[in-house]
């Protein structure tokens, strides 16, 4: 089904993920959250100067992506949870979400070590049980872009311990989400651009 909810563009360039009805419930229940999703992965180029330039705390790339959805309401947001028995408290800390907004949160995973999806899939999970998260979103790269990496100059900064597709997708099948609804998108070499 998710197939057929995607635009075609974003159909042809990302290589696109989905378990526990995903889509279904974004179409459904969070309409203007995937009409943002989809306008920010359509409007999205993997320039050269991403690539060129490090990270440091936020990538250019991250950054490109979070001003999409800033500027359209979505915030970076940490969950303050704590589970009580009778009078005792125990915190339940979860990591902060990249985007998110009426129960839909977005992680962009570009360079990241690989642990970093188990952090992210578990908060997820956690954040879905406590009703919190009703969908949760990872934005990733292909593994095929390890060519454009290598041609120019970059290859070690990309290796294989650091978050990629093919790394994400055994965590989500061996159950790192639980019973979160789960959509992911690799970017594929197709939107490299030198830069526009």
């Amino acid at each position: 089904m998710l197939a057929e909810r995607l635009p075609p563009f974003v159909r042809d360039n990302y290589y696109c993920g989905e378990w526990h009805h995903a889509s279904a419930v974004m179409v459904g229940d969070h309409t203007r959250e995937w009409d943002d999703l989809m306008g920010v992965l359509s409007a999205f180029r993997l320039k050269k100067s991403y690539i060129a330039s490090g990270g440091g705390s936020k990538t250019r790339l991250a950054a490109s992506i979070d001003d999409y959805l800033e500027a359209r309401g979505w915030r970076e947001t940490r969950f303050d949870t704590k589970v009580v028995v009778d009078s005792l408290v125990t915190e339940t800390p979860t990591h902060k979400i990249d985007m998110y907004r009426n129960k839909i949160a977005i992680e962009i995973e570009w360079n990241n070590k690989d642990p970093f999806y188990d952090r992210d899939l578990n908060n997820f999970r956690l954040l879905h049980q406590l009703r919190t998260v009703s969908v949760g979103v990872i934005i990733t790269r292909s593994d095929e872009l390890q060519s454009i990496f290598t041609s120019l100059g970059r290859g070690s900064s990309y290796g294989n311990s650091t978050t990629h597709l093919s790394k994400l997708i055994p965590r989500i099948e061996g159950g790192g989400a639980g019973g979160c609804p789960i959509l992911t998108f690799g970017i594929k070499p197709s939107l490299y651009r030198e830069d526009e």
